[in-house]
């Protein structure tokens, strides 16, 4: 029902409505200079419920109200024939406050369809944790992934846009979330210069986001936001606005060598030229003359790294069938990945990963003492050795965790009073040697098992900082001079390419 009503009061004070004898002409008609438009709808019960209606006035035209009107008739129609959800639009069309516009019928009708509570707002925080509980129940998403996806919902996206309503995100809440987000790192920086000891504390252990960071979170946001909407009929969402976010420029940074004016800017400053740094031959081969005197049980794993480029996991996952001393071969096959703490074993990244490689015969030299020594480790435990099948292992035949490994690389870098590097970047020492030897990128590509040579490209602007003569096959293995020992068999090569 449309019709008309006024704020006029009779003598006792009581609104008169539209009893007021000025609402209508003489006629009948509505009197279009008095009053205001109103309507009035019937409304579903909840069991037991008494009669209840939905009245709603202030309307300036007749069409207004019928419009509105029709609104809640069109809401209401969503509820089909289940009558509890039929009350449940109605509980939201009479908790609409006066003057406040009804709800979105189109919001509203996703709700429903996807068997959300009308009433209640969903928020992108909500939302997304629903989402991640959906992706653990997918055995197709790595468990790492998992953890990458919960990590960004839980420090970046739930404190920054967790309260917002997921029909209302916009791409400006998300532009603020990683304008803020920069801004955040940035003030961690700043800090981390301060003069002031108690500043430098104050952000001691907080991490900044790289531009690297922020593209991985985007994703993250744009994947749950595309689920979202790729929901068929039940969908949440038309509009995905991760999809139209521009971020810093998340390229890789380059390689620098350690030059002799880097190193000395480092030791005064403490800062370095890129995250990811390469050693000159002569650093890296007093690395390897460190680590043989003081940690003979990594010693030989680190060289291999040195020599042949591999990848961390992959070379803890070498298993004794994959290393062939008689014929100078690795297999490389597996790897050992991490899942939060817990090592697991995994196939290597890619078909370009599964791969076989010759090793220098002075790489082998350097396993074959490892493989006798390691013999008699498991002599000297006896019963007690655990037998793994894994080639390198630790004194007790236990697997190294890659944790263990890293930190002390870490430690026997330090000790050695070498420049620092990651011991990945052992990796790319490796790459870097192998180019400046004459190596073309394609050789290096299948080294490394890259599936592309845009990504072995970094390391030729390398070469430019390495005063070495370029030589191919042996030289490679001449690069790194060692102080350890005086004939060829005591220096280890970078690469390496002699016979066996």
């Amino acid at each position: 029902m449309v019709f008309k009503r006024c704020s006029c009061r009779d003598g006792e004070g009581r609104k008169l409505g539209n009893r007021c004898p000025l609402i209508r002409r003489a006629s009948g008609a509505w009197n279009p200079t008095h009053g205001r438009w109103a309507y009035q709808l019937e409304l579903p019960t909840h069991p037991g419920q008494a009669r209840r209606q939905i009245r709603r006035s202030t309307f300036d035209t007749r069409d207004a109200a019928t419009g509105d009107r029709d609104h809640a008739k069109a809401l209401l129609a969503l509820a089909a024939d289940d009558p509890a959800v039929a009350a449940e639009i109605a509980d939201m069309l009479l908790a609409v406050t006066a003057g406040a516009p009804l709800p979105d019928r189109d919001t509203i009708a996703r709700r429903v369809r996807a068997g959300l509570p009308a009433t209640v707002t969903t928020t992108v925080g909500d939302y997304l944790y629903s989402w991640l509980a959906s992706r653990r129940s997918l055995s197709s998403v790595q468990p790492n992934t998992l953890l990458a996806y919960e990590s960004h919902i839980r420090v970046h996206l739930v404190p920054h846009l967790g309260a917002i309503a997921l029909v209302k995100l916009r791409v400006e809440h998300v532009e603020a979330m990683f304008a803020a987000i920069a801004e955040g790192s940035t003030a961690i920086e700043i800090a981390r210069q301060s003069d002031d000891p108690a500043i430098r504390a104050s952000v001691r252990g907080l991490r900044t986001t790289k531009p690297a960071s922020m593209h991985r979170i985007r994703a993250t946001l744009r994947k749950a936001l595309n689920d979202a909407i790729r929901r068929g009929n039940n969908r949440l969402l038309d509009f995905n606005p991760a999809a139209h976010i521009e971020l810093p420029s998340g390229v890789r940074p380059k390689a620098r060598v350690w030059t002799a004016k880097a190193v000395q800017r480092w030791r005064d400053t403490g800062e370095r030229p890129s995250p990811v740094m390469v050693w000159t031959p002569q650093q890296a081969g007093a690395f390897l003359d460190h680590a043989e005197e003081h940690d003979i049980a990594l010693y030989p794993l680190f060289a291999l790294i040195l020599h042949r480029g591999l990848r961390r996991g992959a070379a803890v996952g070498l298993t004794d069938a994959a290393v062939d001393l008689d014929n100078c071969l690795i297999s490389v096959t597996q790897q050992i990945a991490t899942h939060g703490y817990t090592p697991v074993i995994k196939k290597v990244k890619s078909e370009s990963g599964n791969r076989i490689m010759a090793m220098a015969s002075i790489t082998r030299v350097v396993l074959r003492a490892y493989h006798a020594r390691r013999a008699q480790w498991k002599l000297a435990t006896g019963h007690a050795w655990l037998d793994t099948g894994l080639f390198f292992v630790q004194p007790d035949g236990k697997p190294w965790h890659l944790n263990a490994v890293t930190d002390r690389f870490e430690v026997l870098v330090r000790d050695a009073d070498l420049p620092p590097i990651r011991l990945h970047d052992l990796r790319h020492c490796a790459a870097t040697y192998l180019k400046a030897a004459g190596a073309d990128l394609k050789d290096i590509q299948e080294l490394l098992g890259h599936s592309s040579a845009a990504m072995t490209d970094v390391y030729t602007s390398v070469i430019a900082e390495l005063d070495v003569e370029r030589a191919k096959a042996e030289a490679a293995a001449e690069l790194l001079s060692r102080h350890r020992g005086g004939g060829p068999a005591d220096q280890v090569s970078v690469i390496g390419t002699r016979p066996c």
